[in-house]
């Protein structure tokens, strides 16, 4: 019977993105309404506040992972052009580099050359790349995919705390964003640790440990900047 193994580290781009964008759109927009509603703001000074940080943020996201991403994939291109150039005008330079990783990593000198000088008769810049540079296919940097699955994310997680705090009445606005920001946060920890193999309590414990940090530290500024201005 054939053995299949499944791993996950396909997942590691848009995971990463939807991960980081969900957890930080509950956090912000849970905090941005935590802090508003502890200055004593009016419910619709509230939504107003939570629906501008919820576009703000979304756009925020996908900006800054369009271009960290871009600028990752743009290093990786130029070291590729860098290692093609080098493959043309110093090829046995290369193959004995090859050639020294494959030792270091635990073969014999003799089969470290002969799978140096196969790899390379079959595709010399790929094995560069992936065994030199550390590049490979399914960790490539994809900045586009990366922005939209941020954004996404961001409006899904953000989505949340704006509807709690449009329905809940506003003697116990407080308390139920505070609660359903932190059921999420904790469900989105669980969800993404599943998701990409990670030990799923540490992941849990995590995220909710820094949420409730961030609205609590929130929660203070507003109620201390509600009572400067009153």
């Amino acid at each position: 019977m054939a053995h299949r193994e499944t791993h996950r580290t396909d997942r590691i781009g848009w995971l990463r993105a939807a991960v980081h964008g969900a957890n930080d759109g509950i956090v912000s927009t849970a905090s941005l309404l935590v802090g508003v509603a502890a200055a004593d703001a009016g419910h619709a000074a509230i939504l107003t506040a939570g629906s501008a940080g919820l576009v703000a943020g979304a756009m925020s996201m996908a900006v800054s992972e369009y271009v960290s991403v871009g600028s990752q994939a743009d290093s990786q291109q130029a070291d590729l052009v860098r290692e093609r150039h080098e493959l043309d005008m110093q090829p046995d330079h290369e193959l004995a580099e090859l050639t020294s990783i494959y030792v270091k990593r635990g073969l014999s000198l003799a089969l470290a050359a002969q799978v140096a000088s196969e790899l390379t008769a079959h595709d010399a810049l790929g094995a560069h790349a992936r065994d030199e540079l550390g590049i490979i296919d399914a960790t490539a940097p994809q900045p586009l995919l990366a922005a939209l699955t941020s954004a996404v994310a961001f409006s899904s997680g953000g989505a949340l705390p704006l509807l709690v705090s449009a329905v809940a009445p506003s003697a116990v606005l407080l308390p139920a964003l505070a609660a359903s920001a932190l059921v999420a946060l904790v469900t989105l920890g669980v969800l993404g640790a599943r998701t990409g193999g990670a030990p799923v309590l540490k992941a849990a414990m995590r995220v909710g440990v820094m949420g409730a940090l961030a609205m609590a530290l929130t929660a203070a500024v507003g109620a201390l900047v509600g009572v400067a201005t009153s």
